[in-house]
């Protein structure tokens, strides 16, 4: 490893690294602004310049040493340089001066108030001072949309938005415009920005020219938010976030850097969405319902005393669990009722795949992919699902796979990674091979070699036969023989490929034909035998783990439904079953029912039938165990108390078993305690407990606090009550403090809380808690995997489908699922209403032009099962329509089946600016 001098200082550094990364791997604070860890180096902004010097003599006699950047210079063993010198100092002084000419002096009203990268680097390099005098160039603010605020005056030119937006994220709507000192940088157009990951940008960007807009209009500075390490509940992916939270109020959600999972990005539904938690729609007292059907307000023990008299041993009680809710809530539910009254809270469809999908990750062959594994990858084969609205940070994450070809291309010319633009220059147009089989256009067709379009059978056919070729079978019969076995060759010929697939098309053949791929690359006798990765994606935070949780044979809804005939008190925890079934079957089963007991934290069309209704804490007042679709075992951590008479669901239920006296929670007296018992009667779920610490932990004898040191006004917050402050609140059931006194350093990465080192308030402080910069944290990865796959080859047999045929008069029903309202509670997101849209329904023009519709047309499903707006898209397969998973008005359809389309003769059309569709396939 080379070894240079810094100052006089010698430092052992990471071969091929450039000096930036060299000097804050070290500790060493070197401004800096257009550098990021992710996006690699361009030398633009000239904040990071330093003195090299030839030998020790001209270090000391303090000549001949010349100005180089440190994110532009690769470090070499033997090398000499300042960072401290006359020449470099004032060097970077003057940059950061003439950066300032046009900054205005708005910093007591910035957004970016107290974790401004700017502010930080003016402060560290010592400018203080401002000499001119003149006009300041300034710039029209445009509208971004809902989510994005713009205030261009503050940019420095750093290029950082525009290389991240263009270059990471690929999006194509937001560019740098005008040159010299007149750079804008914005659409060409103002309206909402088109990328799913457009919310980087108010992290990305070192100022705060993009801007959080729900903060903006309801700020508070960072120092005064209370924040918690937590997981984004929006999807299966187990993202790490900070949500931050004031007067009882979530603010903000921002990234919590994840070296295996989401690393420095979230997609915009995570960071978003998760302001459900603020919806008028909460439900804050426990209700009961009356003789006259009107509800009224009860206090909390009068309703656990309600819960523990429906569920007396002469009744017979069944739950509904929830693959949103956590583990412990569910495992406390299922001790309740006992085992085979206890549902997971899936449709038969959803429970099959949950299960299919655990199957087959306990028993593959290859590894069980983390995004950052799936970023390594060099060949990637997709069946089935549009990533970016299924499982979006693997979308983004696959943006960078694709690139590995141009890394190997540099390797050969021993061009470091982080030269970002001579990377790019080289490698041109050539991308890693990225094969995808759909049933509709995605957003990632545009990094694609190639795509298909194909009725889901058909997918899953063609993914048998990409496996026979691996395995050398003979499938020449096949008509789909050409296609596999270019994807096959390329498959083969990569050093890690990864094959992907999941639960979005509702059908089991397509994920056992992708871990057929990704078994037969694993079993090769060659030396990329081992590296084969699969990745199965299911839609719900815990959707894997409720299926660890549950046996195979556990109730449906439906199934319930079928049987519901006698059941007493049926308690559903955190779950709306009417988005999981078609109405008829739900009321069937809530119409059986004599007494419906529901715990939920949002008021939904369940809670509102039930008798008596609990108010459950959402994941920001709550503590809780999820599983991604990974394998890891996740905790999140209440960011504030609940609000009003909300209690957490696990709470609620164990308080429930307690005055019963049930034997199994004898020994539990904390949430910790919880976690044990499930993950001692779940062998599957062995390991939970290591997700985190438990509430002992202490970091140097004290809590980790939840408030940065600068933390002000709490006294402030209570002066209309009281000029006393009151004693905070103790947190009994984690190791965090709802205070600023405690130590935010070296802890376990699954308690970081917030990110702040002196010097370096804003989010770019997070390299002095990693290992090196863009590294794993100092205190280890959060999580555990329960799930790694490499296990012995097994030989399955295929159960191949037929071909899919269009029948006349039916269509099958295919998935076209959203980034926002497929999810269940993004919807509640108040900033996030301006992007949802009414569902509809995507016919090919053939199609439509038999059905005698156009775009905006009515389409009545089935014998009246929904009414939807016609969208005609050339990407649909014949035969198939396509419907909006998750949309309000497409509950009562089963992904999968065959329908009866006919026009709707009462259908309204909607204004032409409400459609969108365009000759090559339609975004919606």
């Amino acid at each position: 490893m080379p070894v240079i001098t810094i100052d006089q200082q010698q430092y052992t550094v990471k071969e091929g690294d450039n000096l930036l990364q060299a000097c804050l791997s070290l500790g060493l604070d070197l401004p800096y602004f257009c550098w990021h860890p992710d996006m690699g180096s361009i030398g633009a902004c000239r904040q990071c310049a330093v003195v090299q010097y030839q030998n020790a003599e001209d270090y000391l006699e303090g000549s001949r040493g010349r100005i180089v950047m440190g994110c532009m210079t690769q470090v070499s063993d033997g090398a000499i340089f300042s960072l401290n010198g006359d020449k470099a100092s004032e060097f970077r002084k003057t940059i950061v001066e003439s950066l300032m000419l046009n900054h205005p002096h708005d910093c007591p009203v910035c957004a970016e108030g107290g974790e401004c990268h700017l502010q930080d680097m003016t402060v560290m390099t010592g400018h203080r001072d401002r000499h001119y005098r003149g006009k300041k160039n300034t710039h029209r603010n445009q509208y971004l949309g809902p989510l994005i605020h713009h205030e261009m005056n503050r940019c420095i030119t750093c290029y950082r938005c525009t290389r991240y937006y263009n270059n990471y994220a690929g999006g194509t709507d937001l560019a740098a415009m005008a040159a010299h000192d007149h750079v804008y940088f914005g659409r060409h157009q103002e309206g909402i920005l088109e990328s799913e990951f457009a919310g980087n940008l108010v992290e990305v960007c070192p100022t705060g020219v993009f801007t959080d807009k729900s903060l903006v209009n309801d700020y508070t500075r960072k120092w005064d938010l209370q924040s918690a390490p937590s997981v984004c509940t929006s999807c299966a992916v187990g993202c790490n976030t900070l949500p931050g939270e004031r007067y009882g109020k979530l603010k903000r959600v921002h990234n919590r850097y994840n070296d295996e999972v989401n690393g420095y990005f979230l997609c915009d539904r995570g960071r978003f969405g998760a302001k459900f938690v603020n919806s008028d729609k909460r439900i804050n007292n426990p209700g009961l319902r009356d003789e006259r059907g009107r509800y009224n307000i009860i206090d909390p023990h009068h309703a656990l005393h309600q819960l523990i008299e429906a569920c007396q041993e002469d009744n017979k009680v069944v739950a509904i669990g929830s693959p949103r809710a956590s583990l412990e809530a569910n495992f406390l539910l299922k001790t309740l009722v006992g085992e085979q009254q206890f549902s997971p809270g899936f449709n038969a469809q959803e429970q099959a795949l949950a299960q299919l999908a655990l199957s087959l990750q306990q028993g593959t062959a290859a590894h069980i992919a983390s995004i950052k594994d799936m970023e390594a990858a060099d060949a990637i084969f997709i069946l089935g699902e549009d990533l970016t609205h299924s499982a979006p940070r693997i979308a983004l994450a696959l943006r960078q796979s694709v690139r590995n070809k141009a890394y190997a291309l540099a390797a050969e010319l021993k061009l470091q990674p982080w030269q970002d633009a001579a990377v790019r220059n080289l490698a041109q147009d050539q991308l890693s091979p990225l094969f995808i089989a759909a049933v509709a256009d995605t957003r990632l067709d545009d990094v694609a070699e190639q795509t298909y379009r194909l009725a889901p059978d058909d997918i899953a056919r063609l993914g048998y036969a990409v496996a026979a070729q691996i395995n050398g079978e003979d499938y020449e019969q096949n008509p789909q023989h050409a296609e596999a076995s270019a994807i096959a060759e390329a498959l083969m010929a990569a050093q890690r490929p990864l094959v992907i697939a999941g639960s979005s098309c509702g059908n089991a053949a397509i994920m056992q034909s992708a871990a057929a791929i990704a078994d037969a690359l694993a079993m090769r006798k060659n030396e990329n035998a081992g590296n084969s990765m699969l990745c199965l994606t299911l839609p719900e935070a815990n959707s894997l783990g409720q299926a660890m949780l549950s046996h195979s044979a556990a109730p449906s809804i439906e199934a319930l439904a079928e049987g519901a005939y006698k059941i007493d008190t049926l308690i559903i925890l955190e779950n709306d079953l009417f988005r999981r079934a078609p109405a008829a079957v739900v009321n069937k089963l809530l119409q059986s029912v004599t007494t419906l007991v529901v715990l939920d934290s949002l008021d939904n069309p369940t809670l509102s039938a039930s008798q008596l209704a609990l108010p459950a804490a959402s994941f920001s007042e709550s503590e809780g165990t999820i599983v991604s679709l990974e394998g890891r075992a996740q905790r999140y951590f209440p960011v504030s108390e609940c609000q009003g008479e909300r209690r957490a669901s696990w709470a609620w239920l164990l308080a429930c078993l307690k005055e019963m006296g049930h034997a199994a929670v004898a020994d539990i007296h904390h949430f910790d305690d919880i976690t044990l018992a499930c993950s001692l009667a779940n062998p599957s779920l062995q390991g939970i407990t290591l997700a985190a610490p438990d509430h002992f932990y202490r970091n140097a004898g004290v809590k980790v606090p939840r408030q940065t040191q600068r933390s002000s006004g709490r006294t402030a917050m209570r002066a209309n009550i009281s000029v006393h402050e009151p004693k905070q609140t103790e947190d009994d059931e984690s190791a965090l403090a709802y205070t600023m006194e405690g130590l935010n350093r070296n802890q376990p990465g699954s308690l970081l809380p917030f990110v702040w080192a002196p010097g370096w308030n804003s989010n770019q402080s997070l390299h002095k808690f990693q290992t090196e910069v863009g590294g794993p944290l100092k205190g280890g990865t959060a999580g555990k995997r329960l799930l790694k796959g490499g296990n012995p080859a097994q030989q399955q047999t295929a159960d191949i489908p037929a071909p899919f045929q269009a029948q006349a008069g039916q269509w099958l029903l295919v998935p076209r699922l959203r980034i926002f309202g497929s999810d269940e509670l993004s919807s509640y997101s108040e900033n996030l209403s301006e992007l949802l849209s009414d569902a509809s329904l995507e016919v090919h023009p053939a199609d439509a032009q038999l059905l005698q519709v156009q775009n905006g047309d009515g389409l009545t499903v089935g014998d009246d099962l929904a009414t939807l707006r016609v969208v005609i898209n050339q990407a649909i397969v014949q035969g198939c329509a396509a419907y909006s998973v998750g949309i309000n008005g497409s509950f009562n359809l089963t992904l999968g089946s065959s329908v009866r389309l006919q026009k709707a003769s009462d259908w309204q059309r909607p204004k032409q600016a409400d459609v969108i569709a365009s000759d090559g396939g339609a975004h919606v």
